[in-house]
């Protein structure tokens, strides 16, 4: 059975994006765009399955260094966190639009069956982190007999 995730901010997004279409970028709603869109720190997730891990694939462009971002697991949940910084910025009286993300995000899932913490493996590449787990072996049913005297 797939669910699929609750995103509260999304009718925000499609606004945005209606004010955009609407209005000139130096209408004075222009600064309202650009605060509503930098403010996002919820960051898409796909998960999927093998036969012996789940695989956690999350798009994360930015990101400058490996300190910049922490995954924990813990109790079948997945948190990536971290922060995006942008090193060379513009003045914003330069800035015409500003859509880029800059600032810190979160975002935990639910993970579909229990995983070995200690067996996980994380990748970052061209904005793209991968996040390999390990499935813990199901416990194996195992009938007992009764003794009967």
């Amino acid at each position: 059975m797939s669910l699929i995730p609750y995103e509260p901010f999304r009718h925000l997004e499609n606004m945005r994006r209606e004010i955009d279409r609407f209005f000139p970028t130096d209408f004075p709603f222009s600064a309202f765009r650009s605060t509503l869109g930098n403010h996002f720190g919820n960051p898409s997730i796909d998960i999927h399955e093998t036969e012996t891990e789940i695989v956690a694939t999350c798009d994360i462009p930015g990101l400058e260094k490996k300190e910049d971002v922490n995954i924990d697991v813990d109790n079948n949940m997945l948190t990536i966190s971290g922060s995006i910084n942008r090193t060379n910025e513009i003045k914003e009286e330069h800035m015409h639009r500003q859509e880029r993300f800059c600032g810190r995000f979160q975002r935990s899932v639910a993970l579909p069956s229990r995983v070995n913490s200690e067996g996980v493996k994380a990748t970052y590449k061209n904005g793209v982190l991968e996040i390999h787990m390990p499935k813990l072996k199901a416990d194996t049913k195992k009938r007992i007999d009764v003794e009967f005297h």
